[in-house]
């Protein structure tokens, strides 16, 4: 399997887990408390595969930058956290890192 798409998987499956880790509430939930436990072991499956060929600090940027964005995006739907102009302005800010260090760093490893 492609190792980004390894990664795709690890950050899909650590956001469904971080939303599910609200839902639990404090582990008390046990259906929301499974979904966090299952997550975050694939999660962390996925990614340690992705460490194979793409470099630790690329991977991890990757994972956190994404993933920040989607938990934020799920915080705004499901749970109707607000979003000012700064929480905007930031996370452009962490998808332009990402996107700079893929597109034009050679610690990318393309």
């Amino acid at each position: 399997m492609n190792n980004w798409i390894c990664l795709g998987i690890a950050i899909l499956s650590e956001t469904v887990a971080t939303t599910a880790l609200k839902a639990s509430a404090g582990f008390t939930r046990p259906g929301p408390a499974a979904v966090v436990v299952v997550g975050y072991g694939l999660a962390f499956y996925f990614l340690s595969l992705t460490l194979r060929t793409i470099p630790l600090g690329v991977a991890y940027a990757v994972w956190s930058g994404v993933g920040i964005v989607l938990i934020t995006a799920a915080g705004w739907i499901l749970y109707e956290q607000k979003l000012d102009g700064a929480a905007l302005a930031g996370i452009a800010l962490i998808l332009a890192g990402v996107l700079v260090m893929n597109l034009f760093s050679k610690t990318a490893g393309h």
